[in-house]
């Protein structure tokens, strides 16, 4: 008989319900506890989820809920700031697997912590970077390895900001450039408004250049100006694949090649294998979680790759800082864009 997992999450919001129905999808998961800051927010949690048969225990204070229940997997679907508190705490309550939403951490010496401290519990912890089981994502890196625009050489992205949407596309670029480590970032940022992204400081505008081992670059470009909304467009010797990119009719193309012979874009065929099934990514995400504690191997959302694409984003930020390039590896411990507005060298609210 297969082995059932005791689930437990923290943050009961739309990120948390998604993990619920993430892991029930497995078949293999039982959720025996909940936690939330917010009143009434685990009740209705528990309510929603249609749970009243077998309800799980509900808590307002997480390391109460850790201490009590010992869950084998814990999910952490609270804003960034909270997070290495919360995997220090569930690694040491024996959890043998951690799945926390993204960013990963306000500063880049916290995001290695919780790394370090996952290692020496022992504890699987992945990073939802669920775009990686996403289809015109998956559709895209195989068309890639196809050689349908011959050999890569640049990936570009635009978005919001480099820290929340930016992981994701940061990640991405691991993704498509089989996971080559990246050398050197090069970037700028301009902070006016003063904006926040889950309590945490953001810019208004910014870019990113980084070099990959191997000679392929990344180029991302966030906020103010940027050229298209939320888009990839991956550039080879013979061609480009753009993923989700407005058409002329206002409508999403969520993947198009245009390579050697083709005379316009063209829509590729979607394989089976391209989607990810009826319980979305991030059922495939929790499925991934669960094969690998059973036979071992680095999940493919795994602590180790996320720290991979949170290093690009506050490497951007120290280049910013520093006016210059930055080698990697990344050897700061704070946030530079935080860290500058506090000293009022870069403006903002």
């Amino acid at each position: 008989m297969a082995e059932e997992y005791r689930v437990a999450i923290i943050g009961c919001g739309g990120r948390g319900r998604q993990h619920w129905r993430a892991y029930r999808a497995t078949e293999r998961c039982r959720l025996v506890a909940v936690a939330d800051v917010q009143p009434g927010a685990a009740e209705a949690f528990v309510e929603r989820a249609g749970l009243a048969e077998a309800p799980p225990a509900v808590y307002a204070d997480y390391a109460a809920m850790l201490r009590e229940t010992r869950p084998d997997i814990v999910s952490v679907c609270t804003w960034p700031d909270t997070h290495a508190a919360i995997v220090d705490a569930a690694a040491a309550a024996g959890a043998r697997a951690i799945f926390s939403e993204k960013p990963m951490a306000p500063t880049w010496g916290e995001a290695r912590h919780m790394a370090a401290a996952a290692r020496q519990a022992g504890t699987l912890l992945q990073f939802c970077h669920q775009r990686r089981f996403e289809t015109q994502f998956v559709v895209a890196r195989r068309l890639l390895r196809e050689g349908a625009i011959g050999r890569l050489l640049r990936i570009e992205g635009t978005c919001d900001n480099l820290f929340d949407w930016g992981t994701h596309w940061f990640d991405m670029m691991h993704y498509y450039n089989g996971e080559q480590p990246a050398e050197w970032v090069i970037g700028q940022i301009d902070v006016r408004a003063g904006r926040r992204v889950f309590g945490a400081r953001v810019e208004d505008q910014g870019i990113a250049l980084v070099q990959f081992a191997g000679g392929v670059q990344g180029l991302l470009i966030t906020g103010h100006g940027r050229p298209y909304p939320e888009v990839n467009r991956l550039v080879g010797t013979d061609g480009v694949i753009e993923v989700q990119m407005p058409g002329a009719d206002g409508k999403w193309i969520p993947v198009r090649v245009r390579g050697r012979g083709d005379t316009d874009f063209r829509l590729p065929e979607v394989l089976e294998a391209d989607r990810p099934g009826p319980a979305g990514p991030e059922g495939r995400a929790a499925a991934d979680l669960l094969h690998c504690l059973e036979h071992g191997g680095e999940p493919e959302l795994s602590v180790e790759k996320a720290l991979r694409a949170t290093e690009l984003i506050f490497a951007t930020y120290e280049s910013s800082r520093r006016r210059g390039r930055v080698d990697l590896p990344l050897t700061i411990d704070d946030s530079p864009l935080a860290s500058m507005v506090e000293a009022g060298q870069i403006g903002g609210a």
